[in-house]
């Protein structure tokens, strides 16, 4: 589990940084979830170069909130798992602001499923 600033952080926050792999020298802000004190993102633009794919190769980066930076792992949600359905509704449930509706939208739909990664806080 993450620190309780993290969670208060994103339960006020529309976005937050992210950092994919050992060697990108700067954060992307990014949409994510809070599901049960478990915490997922997925990648809007699918691209073969992104904070999404450095996690596959490394499985490694960091989250930045507010001027905190942790260290945290990565891990690929299989596109069959349940647990994309309740990621779906908190999309949905927190992206509720005019500009962010039609990216909720989109980022729940079916082939999104596969672009799915779970943080875990990486022990030190």
């Amino acid at each position: 589990m993450f620190e309780k600033d993290l969670y208060d952080y994103l339960n006020t926050h529309t976005r937050i940084e992210i950092k994919g792999g050992l060697d990108r020298p700067t954060f992307l802000p990014i949409w994510m979830v809070n599901v049960n004190g478990r915490l997922f993102s997925r990648s809007w633009n699918k691209s073969d170069r992104s904070w999404f794919t450095e996690f596959l190769k490394s499985g490694k980066g960091q989250i930045k909130y507010g001027e905190k930076i942790v260290n945290v792992s990565g891990h690929k949600i299989d596109s069959e798992d349940e647990i994309n359905k309740k990621i779906d509704a908190s999309y949905l449930q927190k992206y509720t602001q005019p500009e962010n509706i039609p990216y909720a939208q989109g980022i729940t739909q079916p082939e999104y499923a596969n672009y799915t990664m779970e943080f875990k806080l990486e022990e030190k």
